[in-house]
């Protein structure tokens, strides 16, 4: 069997792509995954690209990244999804969330 596609939808949220993806590189079954990034903004994508490279590497895992804006792109031949994007933003979504707890 070829390693499975995982695309993140949003990986623009470094947070969110740390905690998944860290767990998934420490399957074996999935460490050879295809990873594929998807965000609207390039500059949180670059980010997220290069955490998850970091998490690969110090998990020995041996798939490939690529990264995409295009989200139909990204889906191609995607054996799973992760969708993590943020409704609204993080101005007012999160600011708000962390207000109301206050």
């Amino acid at each position: 069997m070829s390693a499975p596609k995982i695309t993140f939808i949003g990986a623009g949220s470094t947070i969110f792509v740390k905690n998944i993806l860290g767990d998934v590189f420490h399957r074996d079954a999935l460490k050879s995954a295809h990873i594929a990034l998807m965000d609207l903004d390039p500059t949180r994508l670059e980010e997220s690209h290069v955490v998850v490279r970091k998490l690969m590497d110090s998990a020995g895992a041996s798939g490939r990244i690529t990264c995409y804006t295009d989200q139909k792109a990204a889906l191609q031949d995607a054996d799973f999804v992760v969708v993590a994007f943020q409704i609204g933003g993080y101005e007012p979504c999160t600011v708000t969330d962390f207000t109301v707890c206050k």
